[in-house]
This record gives C-alpha cells, structure tokens and sequence, in this order.
C-alpha cells in the first residue's frame, strides 16, 4: 500500500514493476505508473526525487528499452518503451 511514509526506494521499485504492462510505442510520464489515488499520496518534494531516480534508473538500464523523449508544459519527463 502506497502512502506519505513509503519509502523512494519502494516507490521507484513500484514504478519499474509497472513498466512490463506498457507496450511498445506507448509514450508515459511517471504519474501514470502510478494509479490516481496513489499518486496523489506521494508528496510533492518525494514526486520530484522519484522523477529524478526514475530516469537515472532507465538511463542506466538500457535493457529496459525505454528512451525519455522531452518534458511536458508542467516539467514532467515524458517516456516512450521501444
């Protein structure tokens, strides 16, 4: 369960378990790994660190084969899975 006190760790854990039902082509932020009520658990600050570690998760994990393609209007890194 998801809430204020989970740890990043097991945020960006979560996260990366997520990326298997993505198919390739489909472009995501890290909100969306996330379902609504979870996200909206997450403090702001730790949202931030958990965008930052996610991509240097997936820039150090090529295998994963997804590419980080630009950002939104609200600074949110937008992926793509090959």
């Amino acid at each position: 369960m998801i809430d204020v006190n989970t740890s990043l760790d097991t945020l960006l854990e979560t996260s990366i378990k997520t990326i298997s039902e993505i198919l390739p082509g489909e472009k995501f932020i890290v909100r969306e790994l996330f379902r609504g009520f979870e996200w909206n658990r997450i403090g702001k600050s730790n949202r931030t660190k958990l965008g930052g570690m996610f991509y240097r998760y997936i820039t150090d994990h090529k295998d994963l084969s997804i590419e980080p393609l630009g950002k939104t209007p609200q600074n949110q890194q937008i992926y793509i899975k090959r």
